[in-house]
């Protein structure tokens, strides 16, 4: 018989609430740090108008992201979870604090050599993405759905979060001396921050939680070797076996979810063919002016926010695989949509548009994410270390999706050219 704590939880199930929003913070340190680089890329097309920076950028993010979590993804049955979590939150502060640092040295000049560095530090990014974002997956992919749509509506939050500081930090400095450069370099200080607060609060609190213990204690048991360093920082001390791991193979566990790994892939395709650089270069000008990409981008990051706990509501969650796969082709209508909405539409029809772009980004993606580690047939599940891989595969492919919706991005920019 378990005991009980004062409220009547089993002690190896308290704190499940505490987890969920620690999950929420931790989603969101994983990625302020981009959404920040987004955000601010008004200031940049200011600083450096020839370099398309929202697209080139985000196409420098991208191969560093998926190269880093591609090795990841082969090693990690080996890797230790808690150093490659803290190493990727590590790696997001400097290369944050480092954008502020490089900027100050060059007195917020353009050319090429402040752009490259900035390049350099946004390949930073990638690899820390890569770390946190997969390593966090992997983990929560073992311990309640729950976590996992926290963690996801954290990402979410992270864009919501920027969306709304630099809306406000481009009002408190828009008719000010040099504002707009203010405005970023307080933002970047703002995401600086949250980042370090994210090493602490992985590093020394979350693993401490009771029922983040229990998960963790059941993967260990179950053969999984990642989670033992966070395990030992809670107290627990694992048994070094040399056991047998029976366990489905990378390449068997992404044959029999495939589709889930096709439905995350396609979703970020269409997203990023659209989001941001579209909103930046092709839209046109409109009443709002100089803040029509902000609001556009502050409606795309507040509705991917909401979107993501709509699942909570069981009736509403989605879970049937052909389902699934059914919205997220019919969600390539958009793409016609956005490119007459430019071509003929008013900001209105755009800004519709551009909420249910982000309404169904974040619900379908908490869908697949909440439903793949279950299993995949009857009463068949996985266990800790098959979803902790099964994790990573499927952030892998997330991934390779943003970084194929980038390059297609470009396209808009070659029709542009032409016509």
């Amino acid at each position: 018989m378990t005991s009980a704590g004062e409220t009547g939880v089993p002690v190896r199930l308290e704190g499940k609430f505490k987890a969920m929003v620690f999950c929420f913070v931790l989603g969101l340190g994983s990625l302020v740090a981009w959404n920040s680089m987004l955000t601010i890329g008004d200031y940049y097309y200011k600083v450096f108008p020839r370099y398309h920076p929202s697209r080139v950028l985000t196409i420098v993010y991208q191969p560093f992201a998926i190269g880093t979590m591609a090795i990841l993804t082969y090693h990690e049955s080996k890797v230790d979870t808690r150093k490659r979590n803290i190493i990727g939150y590590i790696l997001f502060t400097l290369s944050t604090l480092f954008l502020i640092v490089l900027d100050l040295a060059t007195s917020g000049k353009g050319g090429v050599g402040p752009y490259f560095g900035i390049c350099v530090l946004v390949a930073g990014f990638g690899v820390a993405d890569a770390h946190v974002q997969g390593g966090m997956v992997g983990d929560l992919s073992f311990m309640c759905p729950e976590f996992m749509q926290s963690f996801f509506a954290g990402l979410a939050a992270s864009g919501a979060l920027t969306s709304s500081l630099r809306l406000i930090t481009k009002a408190a400095f828009d008719k000010a001396h040099d504002g707009l450069r203010k405005g970023a370099m307080l933002f970047l200080a703002i995401s600086t921050f949250f980042e370090f607060i994210c090493i602490i609060l992985y590093a020394t609190w979350f693993a401490k939680i009771p029922i983040v213990k229990h998960y963790r204690s059941k993967a260990a048991s179950e053969g999984s070797k990642t989670v033992s360093a966070d395990l030992a920082s809670a107290g627990i001390q694992t048994q070094d076996e040399d056991s047998k791991e029976d366990r489905l193979s990378n390449k068997q566990l992404l044959f029999q979810n495939i589709d889930y790994a096709i439905d995350l892939y396609l979703i970020y395709v269409l997203t990023l063919t659209i989001f941001p650089g579209f909103l930046y270069e092709n839209t046109g000008t409109h009443q709002l002016g100089s803040w029509y990409p902000l609001v556009l981008i502050a409606m795309y990051n507040v509705w991917d926010l909401i979107s993501r706990y709509i699942p909570l509501i069981g009736w509403l969650k989605l879970e049937s695989r052909k389902g699934l796969m059914f919205m997220i082709l019919a969600r390539f209508l958009l793409v016609p949509a956005f490119y007459f909405t430019a071509k003929y539409g008013d900001q209105g029809w755009m800004i519709m548009l551009i909420s249910f772009l982000g309404l169904s980004n974040g619900y379908l993606t908490v869908c697949v994410m909440t439903v793949a580690p279950k299993g995949y047939k009857g009463e068949l599940f996985f266990q800790g270390p098959e979803q902790n891989a099964l994790g990573n595969l499927l952030v892998l492919f997330l991934l390779a999706g943003i970084f194929s919706g980038v390059s297609l991005g470009w396209l808009w920019i070659i029709h542009n050219d032409k016509f």
